[in-house]
């Protein structure tokens, strides 16, 4: 199974809040059967169906390559070992805690990273791979993953968090990145390549 490219900065359907799954069609499994392979060809730790292309509420996350940083406790490594799961129509309850900053990036906008800041905990209610309804509580990184992820369903890029001089420092590599003009390891769809 080939990985679908990923969607490129500058992308309309990265802006757009995505439609609801509908969670009988019977292409659903497939598609994140597929996001999965997208996913791990482009070594992330979370894609969102708007990242290809797909206007979806539905994100899948891996967070296991986390689990080897060295600064985290035992415990949150073991938590970040275990934490895969499959979002489907999720909704954000709250947000809550101590915020935190934390270097971020993005397969969508490769080779840019920057700090965040984002509330520590959050209530999520949404459907899992097996379409049953959960409802959880995420603090530490799976929130951060999960919080990020979420922001793509909702149109919303981590730049998108940045003050007004980052994004005014950043303007031109991210112009860059929508016409193509990036090294990128894994295969992208660019907005404003020229052929």
């Amino acid at each position: 199974m080939n990985p679908f490219p990923i969607v490129a900065y500058g992308a309309a359907v990265l802006k757009k809040k995505a439609a609801p799954v509908d969670l009988k069609d019977p292409e659903l499994p497939a598609l994140i059967e597929r996001m999965w392979v997208t996913m791990y060809a482009s070594s992330g730790v979370g894609l969102a169906a708007p990242q290809i292309g797909r206007s979806l509420r539905l994100f899948v996350i891996d967070g296991s390559p986390f689990a080897e940083d060295e600064s985290l406790s035992a415990e949150e490594a073991e938590e970040l070992k275990d934490f895969k799961a499959v979002f489907i129509n999720p909704t954000l309850i709250e947000e809550s805690g101590a915020a935190w900053e934390f270097n971020e990036g993005c397969l969508s906008i490769p080779n840019i990273r920057e700090d965040v800041l984002r509330k520590g905990d959050i209530h999520l209610r949404y459907y899992d791979a097996n379409f049953e309804l959960q409802e959880g509580r995420f603090s530490g990184l799976p929130a951060r993953i999960i919080q990020h992820e979420y922001d793509h369903i909702e149109g919303v890029l981590f730049t998108d968090h940045l003050s007004p001089l980052k994004k005014r420092l950043l303007k031109g590599r991210l112009q860059n990145i929508a016409k193509g003009n990036v090294e990128v390891d894994y295969p992208m769809r660019f907005p404003n390549q020229i052929k």
